[in-house]
Protein backbone atom coordinates (compact mmCIF):
# COMPACT_ATOMS: atom_id res chain seq x y z
CA UNK A 1 0.00 0.00 0.00
CA UNK A 2 1.54 3.55 -0.86
CA UNK A 3 -1.37 6.01 0.12
CA UNK A 4 -1.02 8.74 2.03
CA UNK A 5 -2.12 8.29 5.77
CA UNK A 6 -3.04 12.04 6.45
CA UNK A 7 -5.38 11.46 3.28
CA UNK A 8 -7.25 8.19 3.35
CA UNK A 9 -8.47 5.94 6.67
CA UNK A 10 -5.75 3.07 6.85
CA UNK A 11 -7.98 1.37 9.50
CA UNK A 12 -9.87 -2.42 8.40
CA UNK A 13 -12.32 -4.30 10.56
CA UNK A 14 -10.87 -7.76 11.48
CA UNK A 15 -13.65 -8.96 13.44
CA UNK A 16 -16.85 -7.52 15.66
CA UNK A 17 -15.86 -6.96 18.85
CA UNK A 18 -18.42 -9.67 20.76
CA UNK A 19 -16.14 -12.39 18.45
CA UNK A 20 -12.93 -11.92 20.10
CA UNK A 21 -13.65 -13.29 23.90
CA UNK A 22 -10.89 -12.31 26.71
CA UNK A 23 -9.72 -15.88 26.98
CA UNK A 24 -9.28 -17.28 23.74
CA UNK A 25 -7.06 -15.83 20.38
CA UNK A 26 -9.25 -15.62 17.05
CA UNK A 27 -7.59 -15.92 13.54
CA UNK A 28 -8.61 -13.65 10.79
CA UNK A 29 -7.17 -12.39 7.35
CA UNK A 30 -6.70 -8.74 5.98
CA UNK A 31 -5.61 -8.49 2.30
CA UNK A 32 -3.63 -11.56 2.65
CA UNK A 33 -2.12 -11.30 6.16
CA UNK A 34 -2.90 -13.45 8.22
CA UNK A 35 -3.03 -12.29 12.03
CA UNK A 36 -4.21 -13.57 15.17
CA UNK A 37 -6.00 -11.13 17.65
CA UNK A 38 -6.26 -11.72 21.24
CA UNK A 39 -7.06 -9.84 24.63
CA UNK A 40 -4.29 -8.54 26.70
CA UNK A 41 -4.78 -7.88 30.60
CA UNK A 42 -6.91 -5.03 30.68
CA UNK A 43 -8.95 -6.50 27.61
CA UNK A 44 -7.50 -4.22 24.93
CA UNK A 45 -7.16 -5.81 21.55
CA UNK A 46 -3.81 -7.07 20.17
CA UNK A 47 -2.98 -8.32 16.63
CA UNK A 48 -0.16 -10.25 15.72
CA UNK A 49 1.60 -11.99 12.68
CA UNK A 50 -0.10 -15.60 13.58
CA UNK A 51 3.08 -17.21 13.14
CA UNK A 52 5.27 -18.29 15.86
CA UNK A 53 8.46 -16.92 15.73
CA UNK A 54 10.00 -20.84 17.39
CA UNK A 55 8.26 -23.62 14.92
CA UNK A 56 5.90 -21.41 12.74
CA UNK A 57 2.82 -22.68 14.27
CA UNK A 58 -0.41 -20.67 14.24
CA UNK A 59 -0.54 -18.98 17.06
CA UNK A 60 -4.10 -18.30 17.10
CA UNK A 61 -4.80 -22.13 18.29
CA UNK A 62 -2.56 -21.18 21.08
CA UNK A 63 -4.32 -19.95 24.89
CA UNK A 64 -4.77 -16.86 26.10
CA UNK A 65 -3.37 -16.71 30.16
CA UNK A 66 -3.45 -13.34 32.26
CA UNK A 67 -3.89 -11.54 28.38
CA UNK A 68 -0.57 -13.70 27.03
CA UNK A 69 -0.86 -15.69 23.74
CA UNK A 70 0.87 -19.38 24.55
CA UNK A 71 1.98 -21.06 21.39
CA UNK A 72 0.34 -24.61 21.07
CA UNK A 73 3.41 -26.19 20.25
CA UNK A 74 5.96 -25.52 22.50
CA UNK A 75 4.49 -22.25 24.91
CA UNK A 76 6.49 -19.85 23.91
CA UNK A 77 4.29 -16.68 25.20
CA UNK A 78 3.87 -13.58 23.35
CA UNK A 79 2.84 -10.07 24.82
CA UNK A 80 0.54 -7.53 22.59
CA UNK A 81 3.48 -5.99 21.42
CA UNK A 82 4.60 -9.63 19.95
CA UNK A 83 7.80 -9.95 22.01
CA UNK A 84 8.66 -13.46 23.35
CA UNK A 85 8.32 -12.85 26.94
CA UNK A 86 8.73 -16.78 28.39
CA UNK A 87 10.38 -20.10 26.91
CA UNK A 88 9.13 -23.28 29.41
CA UNK A 89 12.05 -25.16 28.18
CA UNK A 90 14.84 -22.81 29.28
CA UNK A 91 15.43 -23.70 32.98
CA UNK A 92 16.20 -19.64 33.72
CA UNK A 93 14.78 -17.15 31.05
CA UNK A 94 17.57 -15.08 29.74
CA UNK A 95 16.51 -11.26 27.85
CA UNK A 96 14.81 -13.00 24.74
CA UNK A 97 15.08 -10.84 21.43
CA UNK A 98 12.54 -13.00 19.82
CA UNK A 99 9.29 -11.64 18.27
CA UNK A 100 6.59 -11.44 15.78
CA UNK A 101 5.14 -8.68 13.84
CA UNK A 102 2.49 -6.83 15.34
CA UNK A 103 -0.11 -4.81 13.95
CA UNK A 104 -1.61 -1.74 15.11
CA UNK A 105 -5.51 -2.13 16.33
CA UNK A 106 -8.10 -0.41 18.06
CA UNK A 107 -11.54 -1.02 18.88
CA UNK A 108 -14.52 1.01 18.43
CA UNK A 109 -18.12 0.91 17.63
CA UNK A 110 -18.40 -3.05 18.52
CA UNK A 111 -15.53 -3.72 16.28
CA UNK A 112 -11.49 -4.65 16.34
CA UNK A 113 -9.99 -2.52 13.87
CA UNK A 114 -6.67 -2.99 12.16
CA UNK A 115 -3.58 -1.18 10.33
CA UNK A 116 -1.00 -2.68 7.90
CA UNK A 117 0.94 -0.12 9.00
CA UNK A 118 4.38 -0.16 10.28
CA UNK A 119 3.68 3.32 12.10
CA UNK A 120 1.04 4.18 14.15
CA UNK A 121 -2.03 5.90 11.90
CA UNK A 122 -2.99 9.08 13.08
CA UNK A 123 -6.42 9.14 12.41
CA UNK A 124 -9.52 7.04 13.89
CA UNK A 125 -11.36 4.27 12.03
CA UNK A 126 -14.06 5.92 10.32
CA UNK A 127 -17.17 6.25 13.08
CA UNK A 128 -20.33 4.63 11.65
CA UNK A 129 -23.51 7.74 12.12
CA UNK A 130 -26.06 7.87 14.92
CA UNK A 131 -24.86 4.81 16.30
CA UNK A 132 -26.89 4.34 20.15
CA UNK A 133 -27.65 7.95 19.75
CA UNK A 134 -32.08 8.84 20.94
CA UNK A 135 -34.04 8.22 18.33
CA UNK A 136 -31.79 5.83 16.05
CA UNK A 137 -32.02 2.43 16.08
CA UNK A 138 -29.56 0.20 14.07
CA UNK A 139 -28.23 -3.57 13.30
CA UNK A 140 -24.95 -5.19 12.00
CA UNK A 141 -24.62 -7.78 9.27
CA UNK A 142 -21.71 -9.24 8.09
CA UNK A 143 -21.43 -10.76 4.83
CA UNK A 144 -18.80 -12.56 2.59
CA UNK A 145 -18.64 -11.82 -0.83
CA UNK A 146 -16.48 -13.60 -3.61
CA UNK A 147 -15.55 -10.66 -5.09
CA UNK A 148 -12.92 -8.13 -5.05
CA UNK A 149 -13.35 -4.42 -2.81
CA UNK A 150 -13.70 -2.30 -5.59
CA UNK A 151 -16.84 -4.79 -7.17
CA UNK A 152 -18.24 -4.55 -3.48
CA UNK A 153 -18.63 -1.31 -3.50
CA UNK A 154 -19.62 -0.28 -6.83
CA UNK A 155 -22.25 -2.78 -6.16
CA UNK A 156 -23.62 -1.09 -3.18
CA UNK A 157 -23.65 2.33 -4.70
CA UNK A 158 -25.18 1.03 -8.08
CA UNK A 159 -28.80 2.01 -8.81
CA UNK A 160 -29.53 0.80 -12.12
CA UNK A 161 -28.62 -3.23 -11.02
CA UNK A 162 -31.16 -3.00 -8.39
CA UNK A 163 -34.18 -3.13 -10.81
CA UNK A 164 -33.14 -6.17 -11.67
CA UNK A 165 -31.03 -8.24 -9.02
CA UNK A 166 -33.98 -6.84 -6.22
CA UNK A 167 -36.94 -6.60 -8.63
CA UNK A 168 -40.28 -5.79 -6.75
CA UNK A 169 -38.42 -5.97 -3.07
CA UNK A 170 -36.43 -2.77 -3.70
CA UNK A 171 -37.01 -1.20 -6.99
CA UNK A 172 -38.58 -2.23 -10.01
CA UNK A 173 -38.40 -0.98 -13.78
CA UNK A 174 -40.36 2.20 -14.09
CA UNK A 175 -38.75 3.75 -17.06
CA UNK A 176 -38.63 7.09 -15.84
CA UNK A 177 -35.71 9.71 -16.09
CA UNK A 178 -33.92 10.57 -13.12
CA UNK A 179 -31.99 13.65 -12.40
CA UNK A 180 -28.82 13.33 -10.89
CA UNK A 181 -25.61 15.19 -9.91
CA UNK A 182 -21.94 13.79 -9.36
CA UNK A 183 -19.79 15.41 -7.54
CA UNK A 184 -16.16 14.56 -6.68
CA UNK A 185 -14.39 15.20 -3.06
CA UNK A 186 -11.47 15.09 -1.39
CA UNK A 187 -11.66 11.28 -0.26
CA UNK A 188 -13.81 10.17 -2.67
CA UNK A 189 -17.27 11.10 -4.94
CA UNK A 190 -20.85 10.96 -4.34
CA UNK A 191 -24.39 11.03 -6.14
CA UNK A 192 -27.13 12.66 -5.41
CA UNK A 193 -30.80 11.59 -6.92
CA UNK A 194 -33.30 13.66 -7.50
CA UNK A 195 -37.52 12.59 -8.31
CA UNK A 196 -36.27 8.87 -7.72
CA UNK A 197 -39.09 6.61 -8.54
CA UNK A 198 -40.52 4.36 -5.32
CA UNK A 199 -43.34 2.45 -6.73
CA UNK A 200 -43.63 -1.03 -6.85
CA UNK A 201 -40.84 -1.17 -4.16
CA UNK A 202 -41.89 -3.86 -1.10
CA UNK A 203 -38.97 -2.05 1.39
CA UNK A 204 -40.60 1.80 0.08
CA UNK A 205 -44.05 0.53 0.46
CA UNK A 206 -43.31 -0.48 4.01
CA UNK A 207 -40.38 1.53 5.58
CA UNK A 208 -41.88 4.99 3.94
CA UNK A 209 -44.16 8.00 3.74
CA UNK A 210 -45.76 6.65 0.42
CA UNK A 211 -46.31 10.90 -0.16
CA UNK A 212 -43.24 13.36 -0.42
CA UNK A 213 -39.87 13.67 -2.58
CA UNK A 214 -36.93 11.05 -0.78
CA UNK A 215 -33.35 12.90 -1.05
CA UNK A 216 -30.96 9.96 -1.41
CA UNK A 217 -27.27 10.20 -1.83
CA UNK A 218 -24.75 8.08 -3.17
CA UNK A 219 -21.10 8.29 -1.62
CA UNK A 220 -18.00 6.52 -1.90
CA UNK A 221 -15.37 7.52 0.73
CA UNK A 222 -11.67 6.23 -0.13
CA UNK A 223 -9.88 3.27 0.11
CA UNK A 224 -13.12 1.00 1.35
CA UNK A 225 -16.27 2.89 2.32
CA UNK A 226 -19.41 3.30 0.99
CA UNK A 227 -22.64 5.21 2.63
CA UNK A 228 -26.36 5.57 1.01
CA UNK A 229 -28.39 8.00 2.59
CA UNK A 230 -32.28 8.18 2.18
CA UNK A 231 -34.08 11.20 4.13
CA UNK A 232 -37.79 11.95 4.10
CA UNK A 233 -39.46 15.50 4.84
CA UNK A 234 -41.17 13.76 7.91
CA UNK A 235 -37.46 12.92 9.34
CA UNK A 236 -37.59 9.99 8.64
CA UNK A 237 -33.76 9.09 7.61
CA UNK A 238 -32.26 5.75 6.48
CA UNK A 239 -27.72 5.38 6.01
CA UNK A 240 -26.63 1.93 5.13
CA UNK A 241 -22.57 2.21 6.06
CA UNK A 242 -20.83 -0.58 4.54
CA UNK A 243 -16.89 -1.18 5.15
CA UNK A 244 -14.88 -3.53 2.98
CA UNK A 245 -12.06 -5.45 4.73
CA UNK A 246 -10.38 -7.63 1.78
CA UNK A 247 -9.64 -11.46 2.41
CA UNK A 248 -7.49 -11.64 -0.51
CA UNK A 249 -7.78 -10.67 -4.25
CA UNK A 250 -11.49 -12.30 -4.61
CA UNK A 251 -12.96 -12.25 -1.03
CA UNK A 252 -14.36 -9.36 0.64
CA UNK A 253 -15.64 -9.23 3.94
CA UNK A 254 -18.32 -6.87 4.62
CA UNK A 255 -19.69 -5.12 7.55
CA UNK A 256 -22.75 -3.43 7.02
CA UNK A 257 -24.22 -0.96 10.11
CA UNK A 258 -27.83 0.05 8.83
CA UNK A 259 -29.03 3.06 10.66
CA UNK A 260 -32.46 5.12 10.73
CA UNK A 261 -34.26 7.57 12.59
CA UNK A 262 -38.03 6.04 12.95
CA UNK A 263 -38.40 7.57 16.84
CA UNK A 264 -40.12 5.50 19.40
CA UNK A 265 -41.63 2.56 16.83
CA UNK A 266 -37.55 2.24 15.42
CA UNK A 267 -37.60 -1.18 17.59
CA UNK A 268 -40.34 -2.65 15.51
CA UNK A 269 -39.39 -1.33 12.28
CA UNK A 270 -36.01 -3.16 12.69
CA UNK A 271 -38.17 -7.07 12.90
CA UNK A 272 -39.34 -6.06 9.27
CA UNK A 273 -36.45 -4.24 7.98
CA UNK A 274 -33.52 -6.44 8.92
CA UNK A 275 -35.02 -9.63 7.24
CA UNK A 276 -35.68 -7.79 4.17
CA UNK A 277 -31.74 -6.35 4.31
CA UNK A 278 -30.59 -9.72 5.05
CA UNK A 279 -32.46 -11.58 1.79
CA UNK A 280 -31.45 -7.92 -0.26
CA UNK A 281 -27.60 -8.46 0.71
CA UNK A 282 -28.07 -12.22 -0.41
CA UNK A 283 -29.30 -11.57 -3.57
CA UNK A 284 -26.07 -9.28 -4.00
CA UNK A 285 -23.93 -12.09 -2.83
CA UNK A 286 -25.12 -14.26 -5.75
CA UNK A 287 -25.05 -11.94 -8.59
CA UNK A 288 -21.31 -10.90 -7.79
CA UNK A 289 -20.10 -14.19 -7.19
CA UNK A 290 -21.22 -15.18 -10.86
CA UNK A 291 -19.36 -12.31 -11.84
CA UNK A 292 -15.69 -12.75 -10.42
CA UNK A 293 -16.35 -16.12 -11.57
CA UNK A 294 -17.01 -15.50 -15.18
CA UNK A 295 -14.00 -12.99 -14.91
CA UNK A 296 -11.88 -15.42 -13.54
CA UNK A 297 -13.01 -17.76 -16.51
CA UNK A 298 -12.29 -15.31 -19.10
CA UNK A 299 -8.96 -14.38 -17.36
CA UNK A 300 -9.53 -10.60 -16.69
CA UNK A 301 -12.09 -8.11 -16.61
CA UNK A 302 -13.33 -5.96 -19.87
CA UNK A 303 -15.55 -3.44 -18.17
CA UNK A 304 -18.06 -1.00 -20.33
CA UNK A 305 -18.89 2.03 -19.10
CA UNK A 306 -22.02 4.56 -19.85
CA UNK A 307 -23.11 8.19 -18.08
CA UNK A 308 -25.51 5.54 -16.22
CA UNK A 309 -22.62 4.05 -14.56
CA UNK A 310 -22.41 7.38 -11.77
CA UNK A 311 -19.89 5.82 -9.37
CA UNK A 312 -18.19 2.69 -10.38
CA UNK A 313 -15.22 4.47 -12.68
CA UNK A 314 -14.81 6.94 -9.60
CA UNK A 315 -13.98 3.89 -7.44
CA UNK A 316 -11.53 1.78 -9.99
CA UNK A 317 -9.86 5.45 -10.14
CA UNK A 318 -9.41 5.97 -6.85
CA UNK A 319 -8.20 1.90 -5.91
CA UNK A 320 -6.21 2.12 -8.85
CA UNK A 321 -4.24 5.17 -7.59
CA UNK A 322 -4.09 3.56 -4.18
CA UNK A 323 -2.71 0.42 -5.44
CA UNK A 324 -0.27 2.27 -8.11
CA UNK A 325 0.89 5.30 -6.06
CA UNK A 326 -0.58 7.51 -8.65
CA UNK A 327 -1.94 11.10 -8.24
CA UNK A 328 -5.63 10.90 -6.52
CA UNK A 329 -8.77 11.45 -8.52
CA UNK A 330 -9.12 15.93 -8.81
CA UNK A 331 -11.89 17.10 -6.24
CA UNK A 332 -14.24 19.78 -6.62
CA UNK A 333 -15.78 18.95 -9.92
CA UNK A 334 -20.04 18.29 -10.72
CA UNK A 335 -21.93 17.37 -13.40
CA UNK A 336 -25.36 16.80 -14.01
CA UNK A 337 -26.46 13.24 -15.71
CA UNK A 338 -30.01 11.84 -16.38
CA UNK A 339 -30.67 8.05 -16.18
CA UNK A 340 -33.56 5.70 -16.12
CA UNK A 341 -35.07 3.94 -13.49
Amino acid sequence: MSYSVSVLNPWMIACRSSELKANAPRATTVEANHLVLFRDESGVPAALEDRCAHRNTPLSIGTVKHGRLHCAYHGWTYNADGAVVEVPALPVQHVCKHAVRRYHSVEQDGFVWVSLYADAPGVKPLAFPHLHEAGWTHFVMKTRFEARVDACLENFLDCPHATFVHRYLFRAPTARNVKAVMRTLPDGAEAEFFEEPREKSLVWWLLAPHGGDMRHTDRYIAPRTSRVDYVFPNGLHYIITSSCTALNERETQVYTVISFRYGRIGPLIRLVFEPLSRRIIRQDVEILAQQGRNIARFGEPRFSDTHADLLGPHIRAWRDAISGGGAFPVAGTEHHVDIRL
